[in-house]
């Protein structure tokens, strides 16, 4: 990390990038692409429509003898911090990765991508990335079309995935404070928001967070835990199966076996032999739980930092009473599904209960009488990829849609473009990709890894933009988007984002038959 003497800093910037006026107005930086952080000042990148600063470091390296601890404080500096770079992504399994970025323990950073200076302050987005908990970083997702046009601060965060991030094995620690490192490393990233934000030209008042996937999970997670109370002021979720989640009996098992898998069995020294353990040998996956026929590693319930899963916590009135802007894609689980073949996975009649029991356990029966292929065209991947999507993205968020209405303002979504698109691999599975799993994301964010988007998606992803940005904003997405009122008999409504014009929906629940899933869960 570059780092220059103070007195380059004095004739860079000659003050803090932004300060107060006796009038309570901000002053603007003398030079933008200097900030003063409360660790240090740093140097990011600046251009017409935006600025970017990169790799700044939220809390403390978590090595050593911080290696499955709380994040402690990052470390201060006084020369002049090169921030026009991301810092390496936290360790993962790399096996099938095409991200040849580094990977490294060191990892607790964040990027800030803001608009030109202004003189009024902005509301701010923290993007939590998906990934499993085992994959993803927060460099991944260039905000800058997102800052431009829906003029607002987006910060990206790493925070620690996996084994690293939520390992609940015993010998770590007491019973109540394992688990969720990765959780307490997201809560620390808020907290430098709250902190820093201001210096960045964004307003610690106004803070939302979201995220996708796992990230979407995540923000759940924070919608309930005791710790993030207070760091945010209302939150979106994206695609985020919250029901998916472990609870601490179950993941001190997981964790118990995983020791033992990476030579760290016996039961005295346990704690040691972790600890000494080169941190490549800790990429491999830590699973969890179950999404259909995928496995997360994640958050630990029934633990001092999640108290409660968060569908629990929000139907007993439990979760922060703050705006949420909430919403699935049409058909999640054909990425999945899409995958799973690639894998090598049969996908054939012969196959089909097999591929239900692993996903839906003793409602297989059940769940094969109401998805038969033939409803389908005949084809397998098409009725396997209906049910896993009604019954673990839109029919879970739906019941998580009513109850949170019931306290604060709740606005739903659907992502409904037929012809998103998907990356090239994805093209040889035998059903459509359609609106999968994360095809949203590239309509908010420049994600690469497919074609770009026509002349009408572009449209849709203005809006998109438009939406989200309102909703960071003022906790509404705008006036023709109504919200949900807690209790409506048919979910209430829905906005449909379409290319050829997104429009308010009322037939979710019976699109996505949640009449027959929440019969299976009574």
């Amino acid at each position: 990390m570059a780092i220059v003497t103070l007195a380059a800093v004095l004739l860079a910037g000659c003050a803090r990038a932004r300060t107060a006026a006796l009038d309570g107005r901000p002053v603007l930086p003398p030079d933008p692409a200097v900030v003063h952080t409360v660790s240090g000042p740093v140097r990011g990148a600046v251009a017409a429509d935006h600025r970017y600063f990169a790799g700044i470091p939220y809390a403390a390296a978590p090595v050593g003898p911080l290696r499955w601890r709380p994040p402690q404080p990052a470390p201060t500096w006084t020369g002049l911090r090169d921030a026009t770079r991301p810092g390496p992504r936290c360790i993962q399994d790399t096996s099938t990765d095409v991200d040849p970025s580094p990977t490294s323990e060191d990892c607790l950073t964040l990027n800030v991508w803001t608009p030109p200076p202004s003189e009024q302050p902005r509301p701010v987005l923290v993007w939590i990335h998906g990934g499993g908990f085992v994959n993803g970083s927060g460099d991944i997702y260039n905000a800058r079309r997102m800052v431009g046009r829906g003029d607002i601060i987006v910060v990206t965060v790493n925070y620690r995935l996996g084994s690293l991030g939520f390992l609940a094995h015993p010998a770590l620690g007491p019973a109540d404070e394992i688990g969720n490192y990765g959780l307490a490393d997201q809560q620390a990233a808020l907290r430098w928001v709250h902190d820093n934000i201001a210096a960045f030209g964004g307003d610690p008042h106004r803070v939302t967070i979201a995220g996708e996937s796992a990230g979407g999970m995540s923000v759940c997670d924070h919608l309930v835990a005791p710790g993030s109370a207070g760091l945010f002021s209302a939150a979106i979720i994206m695609s985020g199966p919250c029901q998916a989640q472990y609870d601490l009996p179950s993941a001190e098992r997981a964790s118990r076996e995983y020791a033992a898998e990476v030579g760290c069995g016996d039961e005295v020294g346990v704690d040691e032999c972790l600890r000494a353990l080169p941190a490549e040998r800790l990429g491999r996956s830590l699973l969890y739980a179950r999404m259909g026929t995928e496995l997360l590693s994640g958050p630990v319930t029934g633990t001092a930092a999640l108290p409660v899963d968060p569908m629990t916590g929000a139907a007993q009135g439990r979760a922060a009473r703050v705006p949420v802007l909430i919403g699935t894609t049409a058909d999640e689980f054909n990425l999945f599904t899409g995958l799973q073949f690639l894998r090598g996975r049969s996908l054939d009649a012969a196959a089909y209960p097999g591929l239900l029991d692993e996903a839906f356990g003793p409602d297989a029966v059940a769940v094969a009488q109401h998805y038969p292929p033939e409803r389908f065209g005949g084809s397998v991947a098409l009725a396997f990829s209906a049910a896993a999507t009604d019954g673990i993205f839109a029919c879970p968020a739906d019941l998580l849609a009513d109850a949170l209405a019931e306290r604060a303002p709740v606005y739903a979504y659907v992502f409904d473009d037929p012809r998103a698109p998907a990356p090239e691999p994805l093209r040889a599975a035998p059903l459509p990709m359609r609106a999968a799993h994360s095809l949203e994301l590239r309509y908010l964010f420049d994600v690469g890894g497919a074609p770009p988007l026509d002349p009408a998606q572009q449209r849709l992803a203005d809006r998109m933009i438009d939406y989200w940005a309102a909703f960071v904003a003022t906790g509404s997405p705008g006036p023709d988007w109504p919200a949900i009122t807690g209790g409506d008999a048919d979910g209430g409504p829905r906005m449909s984002l379409q290319p050829d014009g997104s429009r308010v929906v009322t037939t979710f629940e019976q699109t996505h038959r949640c009449e027959f899933w929440a019969g299976l869960r009574r």
